[in-house]
């Protein structure tokens, strides 16, 4: 299961069936749950935590510290869930002190090849991160948030569940849950509804999220005054209180 190249370093932990492929170094901390294969030129550096059933495929860089020049090699960690599958080429950064300690992924997301995870980030879960696009630091995304090549985020952003970017979409701002956004700098285009509808949301809640994306987005209201009438509208439908609270969290604003 583990190839007679790889590197271990006597600290880590691996469940007994991990598998690990050559010229892989994993080192101190680093603890790996079952079923998770790691494949060939992989590092791994503690503190980090990976759960159940993974793949981590060749050249990825997990668990690193960050370039960010306030942190000073305090023990942070990384923490990942079960079920992920990380493409080749992914970077991912420990947390700092002055954050959470902490970057951490979910569970049964997507990280396609060459995707930068930057400290102190969390990643909800059945998210998809297309090739080569790139967190900064301090970066939110909510559940089944799908991120199209190239897309990059600014630090402390909020990505909403539900949502999508487009193909070099450059996000600056919060971008509300269900939302599609496009262009650089990154645009509001419409409710992500194709995608709601294979999710299996109802066609009553789909046109009821569609509502409030006008008002919010097409009317010409100020983020309040929109929060003040989609309030009133959210009465009996759970995915617009989601709307609702992803606007409530919103601390750079929200994409427009």
């Amino acid at each position: 299961m583990i190839d007679p190249q790889a590197i271990i370093h006597p600290d880590a932990k691996l469940a007994p069936d991990v598998q690990v492929g050559p010229w892989t170094t994993i080192g101190p901390g680093v603890e790996i749950g079952a079923g998770t294969i790691i494949s060939s030129h992989v590092v791994l550096k503690g503190p980090t935590v990976i759960g159940k059933n993974n793949r981590i495929l060749q050249f990825s860089s997990v668990g690193e510290d960050t370039p960010d020049l306030k942190y000073k090699g305090e023990p942070t960690r990384l923490v990942i869930g079960d079920n992920n599958i990380i493409r080749e080429g992914v970077t991912i950064h420990r947390g700092t002190i002055q954050d959470r300690h902490e970057t951490t992924i979910g569970n049964d997301n997507l990280l396609m090849a060459y995707v930068h995870v930057g400290h102190d980030s969390v990643i909800g879960n059945h998210c998809i991160l297309v090739n080569n696009t790139a967190l900064a630091g301090h970066v939110h995304i909510g559940d089944w948030a799908i991120l199209s090549g190239f897309t990059l985020v600014h630090q402390f952003c909020r990505i909403g569940a539900h949502s999508f970017s487009g193909m070099g979409t450059a996000i600056g701002k919060d971008v509300p849950a269900y939302v599609m956004v496009n262009g650089s700098p990154a645009e509001a285009k419409n409710i992500n509804a194709e995608g709601l509808r294979r999710r299996g949301f109802e066609k009553e809640d789909i046109a009821q999220l569609t509502r409030a994306y006008k008002l919010i987005y097409r009317r010409g209201l100020t983020l309040e005054e929109a929060l003040k009438e989609l309030r009133d509208m959210a009465t009996g439908c759970q995915p617009l209180n989601a709307l609702i609270e992803s606007l409530e969290s919103s601390t750079r604003g929200i994409v427009r």
